[in-house]
C-alpha cells in the first residue's frame, strides 16, 4: 500500500496519487485525509483514491498512524507513506519497496542527502533553521541509535509488516519521524536510508514556519529524550550506566 497523508491538499493530492499509480500500477493507494478544510477528499476520490476520512483534525502523526492500523487490519505486509503536496518523487518507491523485501529491515527511509552510491551528498533546500535542526537530530540520535542516519526528518518511508504492528499501537503524534527511530531502537529493530528525490512543493506552504522552526527542534529532543528516560533499554541509556 502507498499511504498519502494530507491536510488541505486540493492542489495537489490528485496529480500525487496519479503518479503513484504511474510508478506502481499495482499498489494499493490509500489517502488519509486529517479533516482537511478544503476539497482534498474530492481530488483524492476524483483521481481514484481509497480514502479514510478523519473526523477530526489529529495532526501528521495520528494521520499516519490511523493508515497504518487500517494497513495492518487489511492485512498488507509493506506501505510506503508519500506526502501529499508533490514533494516525493513516486518514482523512488520501487527503490524503497525493493530494499524492504531484499534487505531484511523494517523501515526504510528515502534520504535526500545521499547520492546513488549511498554517499552523503550536501544540497539543502530548506531553511536555514531547517537545516540546523537537520545537523542537531543527527548529532542526538547518532548515539542513541549506534549510527548516524543522513535524513531524519524525511517523511518518504517504508515499513514491513513488523513495523506495521508496531505503529499500529504506538506512533508519535506530531513531528513524528524522529521519535520514530527511537521507538524502533527500542525494540532492537533495523532500518537503512536509500537516495530520494525531493522537489518543490506544488501547492501551499509548509506547516513548519519561522517560528515553529524554533519550537520543532525543542519539542522533538523532549520527545526523544522521554522515550530514553521512559525505556531504560536504549543504547544511550546503557552507556550512561557504564
Amino acid at each position: 500500500m502507498v499511504l498519502i497523508p494530507a491536510y488541505n491538499e486540493e492542489g495537489a493530492v490528485a496529480s500525487v496519487v496519479e503518479e503513484v499509480r504511474a510508478a506502481v500500477s499495482d499498489a494499493a493507494i490509500l489517502v488519509v485525509d486529517d479533516s482537511s478544510e478544503d476539497d482534498t477528499v474530492q481530488e483524492a476520490r476524483r483521481s481514484g483514491a481509497s480514502i479514510l476520512a478523519l473526523p477530526h483534525h489529529l495532526g501528521l502523526g495520528g494521520c499516519v498512524q490511523a493508515g497504518y492500523r487500517l494497513a495492518f487490519e487489511l492485512g498488507f505486509d509493506y506501505v510506503i507513506r508519500v506526502d501529499g503536496d508533490g514533494q516525493h518523487d513516486p518514482n523512488d518507491i520501487p527503490a524503497i519497496l525493493t530494499a524492504l523485501q531484499q534487505e531484511g529491515c523494517e523501515m526504510v527511509i528515502g534520504s535526500r542527502f545521499l547520492d546513488g552510491s549511498g554517499a552523503r551528498n550536501s544540497p539543502m533546500r530548506s531553511g536555514r533553521f531547517r537545516a540546523l535542526g537537520i545537523a542537531l537530530f543527527r548529532f542526538i540520535l547518532r548515539p542513541i541509535l549506534g549510527r548516524s542516519v543522513s535524513d531524519p526528518t524525511s517523511g518518504f518511508v517504508g515499513v514491513n509488516r513488523k513495523a506495521l504492528d508496531l505503529f499500529s499501537g504506538t506512533f508519535p503524534l506530531e513531528y513524528p519521524e524522529i521519535e520514530a527511530l527511537v521507538v524502533l531502537q527500542r525494540r532492537r529493530f533495523r532500518f537503512m536510508e536509500v537516495p530520494c528525490h525531493i522537489r518543490t512543493r506544488r501547492t501551499g506552504r509548509s506547516s513548519i514556519n519561522a517560528v515553529k522552526s524554533l519550537y520543532f527542534p525543542v519539542h522533538v529532543l523532549l520527545g526523544v529524550f522521554v522515550n530514553v528516560l521512559l525505556f531504560p533499554g536504549s543504547r544511550i541509556w546503557r552507556l550512561g550506566r557504564k
